[in-house]
């Protein structure tokens, strides 16, 4: 793959210099006001404590409500663990969050599993849409939120088993600066900055960056990704709060799709082995973008608050990657293609909330609108392997030796894609937080989208539009028979309108159909053991239907049929037990199966693929004095399969493994100012199998990696 690695970096520093110098002087330049700071708004950060693992609201959900009495499953992963654990990514994130998984998401995107549904649209940022495949990193975000079941009341379309939205960071009124440097195992190189700077009582700038270059432990595997996200808070008096905000951010890498399968198991070679072309494998993604909130308090009574955001997202990924293996499994099919998006999102939420008693009834009341606009454009060619015929689309080499460097022409076949679309969504949405006593509250809401797709395929000249009207409802019912005790129960729909998650798939059969259906059916407790640990408990049941199907009578025709079902049972536990003690994990226990035939491989009975039936994680922090601390984590997951095909042809059946992994940290607090820690990744050295897209995409874990950290604040 063609890179400039490292040539970058001086720029990127250059930047933050200037920036600092900028910060410097702001510092030392008196307020001409000579006033004393004003009260704070409510911080769009959620956790009261940053030294906690445990936070107390969510800023996804549009109210100020606390955790323990929303009637829904969230786990939220604070900054405090996203540091303690040296999180870089989403795949880092869902390691400890019950109910989650990911999946291999082709070598080019982050794509989690919840609760048996895979995808990669379903991601947020600051409460809206940043639904493009790409990989996500952690540099400038204060913490993440993984929602779980479907809330099309809360998020609109898709969310079909749950989101996760990423909250990001903001300048505020207290002054700070750190960096953080990283070095580690298979060439690992990173730098951050995180800059904060109030110029006054009423202005303050924050500037996160970030620059990384790293080998990996796959064979010619490597990564490229920096960014820059300023921002600026502007107050007017107690009451009033402006943030706007811009992202620069790229990632280029290695486009690794692992390993095959050969006789219902993963190929066992060695985790570094490449198959494929990695050099004729590459995918890359940019994101600009703008951002902008405001608040009001009206009064105690009446707040509005509007959130708007705008991206540019331009994608390409190329691969060569594995397809199957002959029948004696000494050779493997190799195959390519790549694929190229552009997509405009723009997004405004607008939220009207207050509070009113109606006796000895209390409401607090949500009011919202939201409107968005979204255009795609993509593009797919066909690998061909022209040296040996200009029709040859795969090849076969050996699985002893699964490299190749013959020359790939990429160009159009009969059916791939050249697609435009422009999507536009506006919904309205009503919500009624209702407390009847201090032991019983209740939760009643409802969405509705007007939700429309223009699709061009330009391909072969066709045009199709669909227009949904999407009712999503939301129930739930809280007892408090102790104030830090909630059991609840709850009810809430979503759907998958038929352009998919990536608004790539209208055609004539599917334009007029009727879109998926998810019902989420939950019962669960929240309880706070200790002033600083929360445990959560959750029992549902979650059903997908309309699905679409070949009529068995006329195959050409599709019909709508039930899809799937996932009985799911997950327990969390996140916070701090002592001063010196920090915990977070979880367990899942899931049973999702398909309920009726879909396709000559998709069969009734078939369980579902990414779908541990059991999981379990739990990460401690213990801080021996207020110089040495350690970690330790254990990670385990049952077997799963590696593909929903598995009626079909059930002596092919992939399976990937269980696995028991353990991380470690050490920290080590040198002065005030200057920390460091080391992680250790599968400390062990377990051999597993970490992720998979298909029966032939299936990704090797890490070897015992390592990494260093030095962290200092001025």
């Amino acid at each position: 793959m063609s890179r400039i690695r490292g040539k970058r970096l001086p720029a990127v520093l250059g930047i933050v210099a200037a920036l600092s110098s900028a910060l410097a002087a702001a510092q030392n330049t008196p307020d001409p006001s000579g006033s004393v700071p004003v009260k704070t708004l409510p911080k769009v950060v959620v956790s009261d404590d940053p030294d906690s693992y445990k936070a107390e609201t969510s800023t996804s959900l549009h109210t100020d409500t606390l955790l323990r009495d929303e009637p829904t499953s969230i786990t939220v992963v604070t900054r405090k663990t996203i540091d303690d654990q040296n999180m870089q990514n989403l795949a880092d994130v869902v390691r400890y969050v019950p109910g989650i998984g990911i999946a291999q998401g082709e070598g080019n995107r982050d794509n989690p599993v919840f609760r048996g549904s895979s995808t990669s649209g379903d991601l947020f940022i600051d409460g809206l849409r940043d639904d493009v495949e790409y990989y996500r990193d952690l540099y400038n975000i204060e913490q993440v939120e993984a929602l779980k079941g479907p809330n099309g009341m809360i998020f609109g379309r898709g969310g079909v088993g749950g989101v996760i939205n990423r909250v990001s960071k903001q300048a505020g009124f207290d002054t700070f600066r750190s960096a953080t440097l990283q070095g580690g195992s298979y060439s690992d190189a990173r730098v951050a900055l995180d800059l904060n700077q109030p110029f006054n009582d009423s202005v303050a700038l924050r500037l996160n960056t970030m620059y990384e270059d790293s080998d990996t432990y796959r064979d010619d595997v490597n990564f490229e990704r920096y960014g820059i996200n300023p921002t600026m808070t502007f107050r007017a008096g107690d009451a009033t709060r402006f943030v706007v905000g811009a992202e620069y951010f790229h990632d280029e890498r290695t486009a690794d799709r692992g390993v095959s399968s050969f006789a219902g198991r993963p190929l066992p070679t060695d985790p570094s082995e490449f198959f494929g072309d990695p050099a004729q494998s590459e995918t890359h993604s940019t994101v600009k973008a703008v951002s902008a909130q405001f608040e009001h308090e009206f009064n105690e009574r009446f707040t509005l608050r509007d959130r708007a955001r705008y991206g540019n997202y331009d994608k390409f990924y190329q691969n060569v990657y594995p397809g199957v293996v002959d029948a004696t499994g000494t050779n493997v099919q190799i195959v390519a293609y790549n694929n190229a998006m552009q997509r405009d999102n723009l997004f405004n939420q607008t939220d009207l909330l207050f509070s009113l008693e109606s006796g000895a009834v209390k409401h607090s009341l949500l009011a919202g609108v939201e409107l968005g606009r979204q255009v795609t454009d993509n593009f797919r060619n066909t690998g061909f392997f022209d040296t040996i015929s200009p029709t040859t689309t795969a090849i076969t080499v050996p699985v002893s030796d699964p490299r190749t460097t013959l020359p790939v022409s990429f160009r159009q076949s009969a059916t791939d894609a050249d697609n435009h679309g422009v999507a536009k969504i506006a919904a309205v949405y009503l919500q009624d937080q209702i407390e009847f006593s201090p032991r019983w509250l209740a939760t009643l809401g409802v969405r509705y989208d007007d939700f429309q797709v223009d699709f061009d395929n330009h391909r072969t000249n066709t045009t199709f539009r669909s227009d949904d009207g999407l009712v999503s409802p939301r129930a739930g019912l809280v007892y408090k028979p102790v104030e830090p005790l909630s059991l609840y129960a709850s009810y809430s729909t979503s759907y998958q309108p038929r352009a998919g998650a990536q608004l790539s798939s209208l055609t004539l059969s599917n334009e007029a159909l009727d879109p998926e259906k998810f019902t989420n059916y939950e019962v669960g407790a929240k309880w706070d053991l200790l002033s600083g640990v929360a445990f959560t408990a959750a029992g549902y049941h979650l059903e997908r239907t309309n699905v679409a199907a070949p009529d068995p009578l006329d195959a050409t025709h599709l019909i709508l049929i039930d899809g799937q079902r996932v009985n799911g049972v997950e327990l969390g536990i996140a916070g701090n037990v002592t001063t010196a003690w920090s915990i977070m994990g979880g367990y899942a226990y899931q049973d999702g199966e398909i309920e009726s035939d879909q396709s000559a491989a998709v069969l009734k009975g078939a369980r579902l693929a990414a779908l541990p039936e059991n999981t379990f994680s739990l990460w401690n922090r213990y801080d021996f004095s207020p110089m040495w601390g350690a970690g330790l984590g254990i990670i385990y997951r049952d077997s799963m399969l590696a593909a929903t095909e598995n009626l079909a042809a059930p002596t092919t059946n992939v399976t990937l493994p269980s696995f028991t992994r353990v991380d470690a940290a050490v920290f080590f607090t040198l002065s005030a100012r200057l920390r460091a820690q080391l992680n250790v990744e599968n400390l062990f050295d377990e051999r597993y199998f970490a992720s998979a897209n298909s029966n032939t995409n299936i990704t090797p874990g890490s070897p015992r990696a390592a990494r260093v950290s030095l962290i200092a604040t001025f």
